[in-house]
Protein backbone atom coordinates (compact mmCIF):
# COMPACT_ATOMS: atom_id res chain seq x y z
CA UNK A 1 0.00 0.00 0.00
CA UNK A 2 0.98 3.55 -1.07
CA UNK A 3 1.03 7.28 0.62
CA UNK A 4 0.82 10.62 -0.36
CA UNK A 5 1.06 13.25 1.34
CA UNK A 6 -1.88 15.67 2.06
CA UNK A 7 -2.38 16.44 5.26
CA UNK A 8 -6.53 17.87 6.45
CA UNK A 9 -7.10 19.91 9.36
CA UNK A 10 -10.07 19.82 11.22
CA UNK A 11 -11.61 22.63 12.49
CA UNK A 12 -9.60 22.78 15.90
CA UNK A 13 -6.28 23.17 13.75
CA UNK A 14 -5.32 19.48 14.65
CA UNK A 15 -3.31 17.80 11.33
CA UNK A 16 -5.88 14.71 10.34
CA UNK A 17 -4.05 11.71 8.42
CA UNK A 18 -3.36 11.91 5.18
CA UNK A 19 -6.15 9.89 2.44
CA UNK A 20 -4.11 6.97 1.93
CA UNK A 21 -3.28 6.64 5.85
CA UNK A 22 -6.36 6.92 6.58
CA UNK A 23 -7.11 3.47 4.14
CA UNK A 24 -4.49 1.64 5.43
CA UNK A 25 -6.05 2.53 9.77
CA UNK A 26 -9.60 1.63 7.90
CA UNK A 27 -7.51 -1.62 6.71
CA UNK A 28 -6.29 -2.02 10.70
CA UNK A 29 -10.12 -1.83 11.54
CA UNK A 30 -11.56 -4.25 9.43
CA UNK A 31 -9.09 -6.89 10.29
CA UNK A 32 -9.67 -6.19 14.05
CA UNK A 33 -13.46 -6.39 13.79
CA UNK A 34 -13.24 -9.30 11.48
CA UNK A 35 -10.82 -11.28 13.10
CA UNK A 36 -10.70 -11.13 17.02
CA UNK A 37 -13.09 -12.05 18.77
CA UNK A 38 -15.17 -10.49 21.74
CA UNK A 39 -18.58 -8.64 21.34
CA UNK A 40 -19.99 -6.87 18.70
CA UNK A 41 -23.49 -4.39 18.78
CA UNK A 42 -24.53 -5.96 21.87
CA UNK A 43 -23.80 -9.62 20.82
CA UNK A 44 -21.26 -12.22 21.31
CA UNK A 45 -18.37 -12.35 18.75
CA UNK A 46 -16.92 -15.20 17.60
CA UNK A 47 -13.43 -14.69 15.74
CA UNK A 48 -13.20 -16.93 12.39
CA UNK A 49 -11.66 -19.94 12.82
CA UNK A 50 -9.92 -22.69 10.46
CA UNK A 51 -11.36 -23.04 7.53
CA UNK A 52 -13.38 -19.91 7.76
CA UNK A 53 -10.25 -17.71 8.40
CA UNK A 54 -9.10 -17.11 5.02
CA UNK A 55 -12.80 -16.13 3.67
CA UNK A 56 -12.85 -13.37 6.26
CA UNK A 57 -9.51 -11.99 5.68
CA UNK A 58 -11.12 -11.80 2.09
CA UNK A 59 -14.32 -10.09 3.14
CA UNK A 60 -11.79 -7.97 5.41
CA UNK A 61 -9.75 -6.88 2.51
CA UNK A 62 -11.13 -7.22 -0.44
CA UNK A 63 -8.34 -8.59 -3.32
CA UNK A 64 -8.10 -5.17 -4.79
CA UNK A 65 -7.37 -3.24 -1.97
CA UNK A 66 -3.98 -4.20 -1.77
CA UNK A 67 -1.40 -4.34 -4.39
CA UNK A 68 0.71 -6.90 -2.63
CA UNK A 69 0.84 -10.42 -4.61
CA UNK A 70 -2.18 -12.31 -3.06
CA UNK A 71 -1.42 -15.25 -1.74
CA UNK A 72 -3.30 -16.45 1.08
CA UNK A 73 -2.68 -20.04 2.89
CA UNK A 74 -3.35 -21.08 5.92
CA UNK A 75 -0.55 -20.05 7.61
CA UNK A 76 -0.90 -16.50 6.09
CA UNK A 77 -4.55 -16.33 7.26
CA UNK A 78 -3.66 -17.36 10.72
CA UNK A 79 0.09 -14.94 10.59
CA UNK A 80 -2.72 -12.09 9.96
CA UNK A 81 -5.31 -12.66 12.58
CA UNK A 82 -2.60 -12.76 15.36
CA UNK A 83 -1.46 -9.36 13.66
CA UNK A 84 -5.14 -8.28 14.29
CA UNK A 85 -5.40 -9.40 18.17
CA UNK A 86 -2.28 -7.26 18.61
CA UNK A 87 -4.04 -4.20 16.61
CA UNK A 88 -6.36 -4.64 18.85
CA UNK A 89 -4.04 -3.82 21.93
CA UNK A 90 -3.42 -0.57 20.46
CA UNK A 91 -6.26 0.71 19.72
CA UNK A 92 -7.23 -0.34 23.53
CA UNK A 93 -3.97 1.14 25.05
CA UNK A 94 -5.38 4.59 22.75
CA UNK A 95 -8.79 4.69 24.28
CA UNK A 96 -7.65 4.14 27.92
CA UNK A 97 -4.39 7.21 26.92
CA UNK A 98 -1.87 4.49 27.88
CA UNK A 99 0.80 5.68 25.05
CA UNK A 100 3.33 3.53 26.51
CA UNK A 101 2.03 0.30 25.68
CA UNK A 102 0.55 1.53 22.56
CA UNK A 103 3.62 2.49 21.05
CA UNK A 104 5.76 -0.84 22.42
CA UNK A 105 3.20 -2.85 20.75
CA UNK A 106 3.41 -0.65 17.27
CA UNK A 107 6.94 -0.72 17.57
CA UNK A 108 7.04 -4.99 17.82
CA UNK A 109 4.68 -4.94 14.81
CA UNK A 110 6.56 -2.92 13.11
CA UNK A 111 9.82 -5.24 13.90
CA UNK A 112 8.18 -8.31 13.14
CA UNK A 113 6.56 -7.39 9.88
CA UNK A 114 9.64 -5.70 8.64
CA UNK A 115 8.08 -2.56 7.73
CA UNK A 116 10.48 -0.63 5.90
CA UNK A 117 9.68 2.41 3.92
CA UNK A 118 10.86 2.79 -0.04
CA UNK A 119 9.92 4.34 -2.95
CA UNK A 120 8.42 2.21 -5.79
CA UNK A 121 6.27 2.82 -8.96
CA UNK A 122 3.92 1.28 -11.27
CA UNK A 123 4.82 1.88 -15.23
CA UNK A 124 3.30 5.21 -15.63
CA UNK A 125 2.43 6.05 -11.91
CA UNK A 126 4.60 8.64 -9.80
CA UNK A 127 7.30 7.25 -7.06
CA UNK A 128 5.16 6.82 -3.94
CA UNK A 129 6.30 5.54 -0.94
CA UNK A 130 5.46 1.96 0.39
CA UNK A 131 6.21 0.44 3.82
CA UNK A 132 6.58 -2.72 2.66
CA UNK A 133 9.12 -5.03 1.07
CA UNK A 134 8.57 -5.76 -2.89
CA UNK A 135 9.11 -9.76 -1.76
CA UNK A 136 7.01 -9.52 1.26
CA UNK A 137 4.64 -11.91 1.54
CA UNK A 138 1.29 -10.80 1.40
CA UNK A 139 0.51 -11.29 5.47
CA UNK A 140 3.77 -9.91 6.30
CA UNK A 141 3.43 -6.62 3.68
CA UNK A 142 -0.26 -5.91 4.94
CA UNK A 143 0.45 -5.78 8.86
CA UNK A 144 3.77 -4.04 8.35
CA UNK A 145 1.29 -1.15 6.75
CA UNK A 146 -1.59 -1.29 9.09
CA UNK A 147 1.57 -1.25 11.41
CA UNK A 148 3.00 1.96 9.94
CA UNK A 149 -0.17 4.16 9.94
CA UNK A 150 -0.87 2.85 13.40
CA UNK A 151 2.44 4.44 14.25
CA UNK A 152 2.13 7.31 12.17
CA UNK A 153 -1.23 7.61 14.23
CA UNK A 154 0.45 7.07 18.32
CA UNK A 155 3.91 9.04 16.85
CA UNK A 156 2.04 12.02 15.46
CA UNK A 157 -0.61 13.32 18.25
CA UNK A 158 -3.64 11.10 16.74
CA UNK A 159 -3.67 8.32 18.97
CA UNK A 160 -7.04 10.32 20.98
CA UNK A 161 -8.32 9.50 17.03
CA UNK A 162 -7.99 5.25 17.86
CA UNK A 163 -10.88 4.01 19.83
CA UNK A 164 -12.93 1.35 20.97
CA UNK A 165 -16.83 1.49 20.69
CA UNK A 166 -18.28 3.07 24.53
CA UNK A 167 -21.91 0.78 23.41
CA UNK A 168 -22.58 -1.76 26.11
CA UNK A 169 -21.53 -5.06 24.99
CA UNK A 170 -19.37 -4.00 21.85
CA UNK A 171 -15.55 -3.92 21.32
CA UNK A 172 -14.98 -3.03 18.02
CA UNK A 173 -12.91 -0.15 17.15
CA UNK A 174 -12.83 2.15 14.73
CA UNK A 175 -10.92 5.74 13.83
CA UNK A 176 -12.50 9.05 14.44
CA UNK A 177 -11.83 10.88 11.18
CA UNK A 178 -14.72 13.65 12.33
CA UNK A 179 -14.07 17.18 12.55
CA UNK A 180 -14.60 17.67 16.32
CA UNK A 181 -12.99 14.43 17.48
CA UNK A 182 -16.83 13.77 18.83
CA UNK A 183 -17.11 9.70 18.01
CA UNK A 184 -17.67 7.44 20.89
CA UNK A 185 -19.43 3.94 18.62
CA UNK A 186 -18.24 2.36 16.41
CA UNK A 187 -21.22 2.47 14.05
CA UNK A 188 -24.75 4.49 13.60
CA UNK A 189 -26.09 1.08 14.78
CA UNK A 190 -24.39 1.08 18.46
CA UNK A 191 -24.42 4.66 18.34
CA UNK A 192 -28.72 4.38 18.02
CA UNK A 193 -28.76 1.49 20.59
CA UNK A 194 -27.06 3.38 23.26
CA UNK A 195 -29.51 6.56 22.57
CA UNK A 196 -32.39 4.09 22.75
CA UNK A 197 -31.00 1.96 26.12
CA UNK A 198 -30.96 5.99 27.58
CA UNK A 199 -34.34 7.15 26.33
CA UNK A 200 -35.86 3.74 27.91
CA UNK A 201 -33.95 4.24 31.10
CA UNK A 202 -35.45 8.05 31.36
CA UNK A 203 -38.79 7.01 30.25
CA UNK A 204 -38.20 3.66 33.05
CA UNK A 205 -37.49 6.35 35.60
CA UNK A 206 -40.60 9.28 34.42
CA UNK A 207 -38.45 11.56 33.31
Amino acid sequence: MSVTYQTIEGVTGQVMFDSHVAVLLDQAVALVNTLTAGEARGRDYAAPRGAELAAAVDAAMPPASFSLPRTLDAAEAEYLAAAARRMRAVFQAAQDEDLDAAATTVNDLLRDSGARPHLDRREGEPWRLHFHGADDSFAAGSTASCATALALAVGGSLAGRLGVCRAERCDRVYVDTSRNAARQFCSTACQNRTKAAAFRARKGAGG
